[in-house]
Formats: C-alpha cells, structure tokens, sequence
C-alpha cells in the first residue's frame, strides 16, 4: 500500500523521468445507484496523512503497475475492479528524501465489493463527478481527475496483442504456419494471463498461426473459454482482403465482454493506423514487440482511445 506523502507543488506528468520509487492506481468509478447516467469516484482518507486521493500503492517486487493498480484497489478499498484506458503518469518528489516517487493512473470500474476500514484508509467516499477536485487534497490529483474527465467513462475495451516470441522464421526449418513459441515466449503468455485479466479479457480469438493461438491458450485456460481463430487476422489473410479483415476486427469488437484478439507484426501496426485514422485518434508512440498489447476504448461503436504495454513482463529495475 502507498506509505509515501506527495509534495503538493513540485510534480510532473507525462515527461521522461529517472524516479526509483514506482506506484500505480486508479480513478475508481461506479454508475450512481440513484441515476444510472451519472457516475460516482471513489476517494479515500488516509488518516497517517489526513489526506483525501485516489487509491494507489507501491510496486510490489516482480509486479508490473497494471496488477499493482487492481491490487491496491483491492487492499485499500475492498473493490474488485476492472483497469479502462490509461490515464497519465505523475512524478513528484518524497519529502525527506532524495527520490522520486512515479504513479502511473488508469481509469477502473468497480466490478464487486465493499469497503472496510484497514490500516491505511479509515474512510472512503463516492462522490459525483463534480465534488471530487474540491474534495481531492493534492493539485496534481486534480490533473488526473480532468485526464479522466476527457472521455466517457463508461468505455469497452478490446485487447490486441501480439504473439510472443516463437525464435526466427528464417531458421526455422518447418511449415511457419506451425512455428511454436520458444521458452521466452511461454514465459510471455503466462505473464499476459494476469495483465489480460486485469482490464477485465473475458473473451478470446487468434489468427490461425500456432504461435499466436499458444499466446493466448493460457489466458483462454484461466477463463474457461475456448480460442476462436479468425484465419482473416493472420498476416496472408489481412494481405488477401485487408478491408474483410477491418471489418471482421470491428465486428469483434462489438461483441460484448472485453474481447482479446491474437495476431502478428504484420497486422497490428496496419490496422490500427487505419482503425485511429477512421475514428480520429491519435496513437500514442510503440515499438510493437513480441507480446505487447494495444487496450483499444472505445465508445458508442468508435475508437476512443489506444493505449500501449510494451511488455507483460515486470521491469528489471536496480536497487536503488
């Protein structure tokens, strides 16, 4: 759980930083139960520092920040909840000491679960959209607030990754179709299996190629949920009939629950620089790597927004 109180006039977001402290947590949001088209935030007090914020805490170690944020959650409120879109990082320094502390904020829906009074938060409150920044105690909250006020909370979202690494097609002596994930790779799928969840994947397909289906065989295992293969998502069937294959992504997009699509190199950056384009969208900077994954939002049938993880894997920081 967070332990470290934010100085309330000296951060940044969204800038390269070298901090060594490293967090994650959430605007967590819930439809008003007394109007369904209204939403409540959830802000919680911390006694130790009479503060009013958003949920968040420390990384744990071999924890990436997206299971750190629904963890956090979980311990500081008692709510199981689903991570949306990505909303920005802060960087601010620890008083008392020669470190920064960066907090990385998504946007997540409260799926289950009450609050209870625990050892770090002894209140939380549900407010409408339009009390929280006077009750939020640090400007930089603030700014996280208005990232999140930009769009419409109420998003789906649909998960594009690519497969994880299966060695090199060049060397590889049999059918490519059949070329299998190599030890790194399993590593991979099973480190996307936490990170999947964490956004809420309830549903999975993949392009007829082994590599991809064995991605996302473990996440289909954990969900109980067959792999669909859409053969129009592989890179031949996206090169045959590029326009079925947009057509056939949006389809799947609209299918309810939060779909996750497998594919490859050379379908991924195409396609979503044409679905961006359409719905006017901005993506943000990627190198595409074996197992990173787009979290697509998206609104009233649109692109909303396009997040990228670069990798499933925790990041090997030094000690600090």
């Amino acid at each position: 759980m967070s332990s470290d109180k934010p100085h309330p006039d000296n951060s940044t977001t969204d800038k390269p930083v070298k901090a060594n402290i490293f967090a994650a947590g959430a605007v967590l949001w819930r439809k008003s139960p007394s109007n369904p088209y209204e939403i409540e935030i959830a802000l919680i007090h911390r006694p130790r520092y009479d503060d009013w914020s958003f949920p968040k805490g420390k990384l744990d170690p071999g924890e990436t920040a997206i299971v750190a944020a629904v963890r956090e959650i979980r311990e500081e409120t008692g709510i199981d909840a689903q991570l949306g879109r990505h909303l920005s990082g802060v960087t601010y320094p620890i008083p008392g000491h020669r470190k920064l502390k960066r907090v990385e904020y998504w946007a997540a829906e409260a799926v289950s679960g009450r609050f209870e009074p625990n050892d770090e938060v002894d209140e939380m409150l549900w407010l409408p959209l339009d009390r929280v920044a006077e009750q939020l105690s640090y400007p930089m909250d603030r700014t996280i607030l208005r990232r999140f006020a930009q769009l419409p909370p109420d998003t789906t979202t649909v998960l594009l990754v690519r497969h994880a690494k299966a060695g090199s097609r060049k060397k590889y002596t049999g059918d490519d179709n059949l070329r299998p994930l190599e030890t790194k790779g399993r590593l991979q799928a099973e480190a996307l299996v936490p990170q999947l969840q964490a956004f809420g994947a309830s549903d999975v397909c993949s392009a007829d190629r082994t590599r991809c289906v064995q991605t996302v065989e473990p996440l289909a295992e954990a969900l109980s949920v067959p792999v669909r293969i859409e053969p129009l998502l592989s890179e031949e069937g996206y090169a045959a009939d590029p326009s079925g294959a947009r057509a056939r992504a949006r389809k799947i997009a609209a299918l309810g629950g939060v779909q996750v699509i497998c594919s490859q190199g050379g379908v991924i950056p195409d396609l979503l620089e044409w679905w961006a384009d359409r719905d006017g969208v901005t993506l943000p900077p990627a190198r595409n790597r074996k197992a990173s994954t787009w979290v697509l939002s998206m609104s009233g049938g649109r692109l909303v927004a396009a997040d990228h993880i670069d990798s499933p894997l925790p990041v090997v920081r030094a000690a600090n």
